[in-house]
């Protein structure tokens, strides 16, 4: 099965996972669900996957891959990503820096 890195090693990939507070796993979930539509509309977004833990359901991840940084840091700055970080407090464990954010880049 392709990735988006197979056919362009100069794509950005981003990995973000965090972790929700007991009992905020379902309202987590929708709010990042709600993420999903208007980021894959932005400029430079090739995928924005959305994965949550089999094992433990509380865990959730990003599976992002961008055109580049400029692109990213357009659309940590758009009003969607804006208003759901205002609200890490509530939702993760740890709060704001329980969301861990990785930029990757293919080597092989």
């Amino acid at each position: 099965m392709a990735t988006p890195t197979d056919d362009d090693r100069s794509l950005l990939t981003v990995i973000a996972h965090m972790k929700a507070l007991p009992g905020k796993e379902q309202e987590l979930r929708e709010a990042l669900e709600s993420l999903v539509e208007p980021t894959l509309a932005e400029d430079g977004c090739v995928n924005y996957d959305l994965h949550q833990g089999k094992d433990d359901p509380s865990w959730f991840f990003f599976y992002e891959n961008w055109t580049g940084a400029d692109k990213l840091q357009a659309h940590l700055a758009n009003d969607h990503l804006v208003k759901f970080a205002g609200r890490l407090d509530e939702f993760l464990v740890g709060g704001a820096d329980g969301l861990v954010i990785t930029q990757l880049q293919r080597i092989k």
